[in-house]
């Protein structure tokens, strides 16, 4: 709040109990102002067998007892910081907020950056143990669980939800690359023709992670959820073509897609705010 309304209620207050009320609101509003979003933030690691997968935790300092929780998924080669975009917002909501490094997910991993470990199967089994995690902690409201993926954790997410439909409550897919088997699989129509390494954006993949997409048809498994889905698209992505999203919507049976004109793959930072908003708006 700017330092003149404190001149304003000197200005034009004559009553000396009124100048005091208006005094000890203005104060309380400052306080309430300094605490939005307020929260704290820990490193977190969460097994799955014998991986162990690193993430930041944020929770609202809002005194509940439990909790709601969204965990985000970052997309190909990314890692838990982008997520971080979105502790703010989450918090103000009342939402705990787990961002995650999936193990061999990036060649910047905490978790594990030999990517030749990568598989999406791999990721939704872990992402999934995350979810287990988060739906016995005390302080989680286990009925409320989130999931929130960007571009290939988008498609990780909405496998993860379909194969889990009861424990998550909602589902925010940002540009899911529900591409990624249409994509390998004209890459490489041949078994034999997949090598022991390929190379993604100088990432360096498996045979493994190519075997597995063969048959593999996300559309096949998405109208197996049924709560409730948000899918933000750009439709000037060249990576994934919103196409993809729009198949998407024909899946789900509770499913919005907001559109943002001129946005390719990666939002920049009014793009980003704008889907927040559109997050924020979804999880009423």
């Amino acid at each position: 709040m700017h330092h003149d309304a404190f001149f304003i209620i000197f200005a034009t207050t004559k009553n000396k109990n009124t100048m005091k009320r208006r005094l000890i609101g203005l104060c309380m509003a400052l306080a309430a102002l300094a605490n939005v979003n307020a929260q704290t933030q820990e490193e977190l690691w969460i097994k799955n067998g014998e991986r162990n997968i690193y993430g930041v935790l944020s929770r609202p300092e809002d005194g509940a007892k439990k909790q709601p929780v969204a965990i985000i998924s970052h997309g190909f080669n990314g890692t838990h910081h982008f997520g971080k975009d979105y502790f703010a917002m989450l918090a103000e909501k009342g939402y705990q907020c787990y961002t995650l490094d999936f193990p061999g997910g990036s060649m910047n991993s905490r978790s594990d950056s030999n990517t030749m470990n990568m598989s999406v199967k791999n990721e939704v089994d872990d992402l999934l143990a995350v979810v287990r995690y988060f739906k016995n902690r005390p302080d989680v409201d286990s009925k409320r669980i989130v999931l929130i993926g960007e571009s290939q954790g988008g498609l990780v997410s909405a496998l993860a939800a379909s194969s889990k439909a009861k424990d998550i409550s909602q589902l925010v897919l940002i540009y899911p690359a529900l591409c990624i088997p249409d994509n390998w699989n004209e890459r490489y129509p041949d078994v034999a023709a997949i090598p022991d390494t390929t190379r993604m954006w100088n990432v360096p993949l498996s045979r493994n992670f190519f075997m597995e997409l063969r048959d593999m048809d996300p559309y096949r498994e998405l109208p197996k959820y049924k709560k409730p889905v948000l899918i933000i698209h750009g439709d000037a992505d060249p990576v994934v073509p919103i196409s993809y999203s729009h198949r998407a919507v024909q899946a789900y049976k509770k499913v919005r897609l907001e559109v943002i004109e001129k946005a390719g793959h990666g939002f920049k930072p009014q793009e980003r705010n704008k889907a927040i908003e559109w997050i924020r708006e979804f999880l009423k």
